[in-house]
């Protein structure tokens, strides 16, 4: 009798994973093999990769490019983040206000970024009271990364914050007491046994950032084009459904490939 109820109670899960998950991958893969025509062929992947001016593979290379520079700098603020949070006396408290962003909505987020990053903007207003000329900062490559790096922080914090909270002190205690200073300890010990969250953090990262479309017309301005640019202006704009299905088929590899990346490896 339990066995059947906890197979009634994992039921729902399944069906869930069934038609929010495998079903529209599906639906990807197939729509994929079909051109702006309707018509069965490969054309929509020989043109992603012999397309003219190889666009669809710079498109593919902006955005790992972009996904790994917003990954490299949240993880440089987030690891001494982390750490320094876990020697705080009340560390939860101050891990809720860093989780508190992530409730805000995306697009009011981009909107609030607008209105700091433009012309009459919070920045070039303090650049103008200190007699410096107005700055073009919205629609460039370093607002685009800076608001992006923020909206993914916490996702970077976290995972690293769960593991070295859950380190064992009496790890480097021992390391202290066999003469290592605070750098070997750290080398040694600390950040080997972090790598779990680095891991977990830079797959809720990178993954992500592969597929950013709203943040790339609103704050970049359409001056970073990448992989998610590409598929909003097929499946809204061009409404070739089929080419977009392409572009998603190969995003979705590209995420496999990253987990499978950065995935535990146990040495035998």
């Amino acid at each position: 009798m339990k066995k059947t109820t906890s197979n009634l109670f994992i039921l729902p899960y399944f069906l869930w994973i069934f038609l929010f998950v495998l079903a529209p991958v599906v639906m990807i893969i197939f729509q994929s093999f079909f051109n702006v025509e309707g018509q069965f062929s490969l054309e929509n992947y020989k043109e992603f990769f012999t397309s003219q001016n190889l666009t669809y593979l710079k498109m593919s290379f902006n955005s790992v490019l972009y996904a790994g520079i917003v990954t490299l700098v949240t993880l440089l603020i987030s690891y001494p983040t982390a750490y320094f949070l876990t020697l705080l006396k009340h560390r939860q408290l101050w891990l809720m206000l860093i989780v508190l962003p992530t409730w805000v909505n995306l697009l009011l987020k981009a909107y609030a970024f607008i209105g700091i990053f433009g012309q009459n903007g919070s920045i070039n207003s303090f650049l103008s009271f200190l007699g410096v000329a107005p700055q073009q900062i919205l629609f460039t490559d370093f607002s685009f990364i800076f608001v992006a790096s923020y909206i993914e922080l916490p996702f970077m914090i976290l995972p690293i914050f769960n593991v070295l909270d859950d380190l064992d002190p009496n790890l480097i205690n021992a390391s202290y007491d066999l003469g290592a200073n605070r750098w070997d300890t750290f080398r040694h010990v600390v950040f080997p046994l972090s790598m779990n969250g680095v891991r977990s953090g830079v797959q809720s990262v990178f993954i992500p950032s592969l597929s950013l479309f709203m943040l790339t017309r609103m704050i970049g301005g359409n001056r970073v084009i990448t992989l998610g640019t590409a598929i909003e202006q097929h499946f809204l704009t061009t409404q070739n459904w089929g080419m977009g299905s392409t572009i998603g088929v190969v995003l979705i590899l590209a995420m496999l490939f990253t987990m499978w990346a950065t995935r535990e490896r146990r040495e035998r």
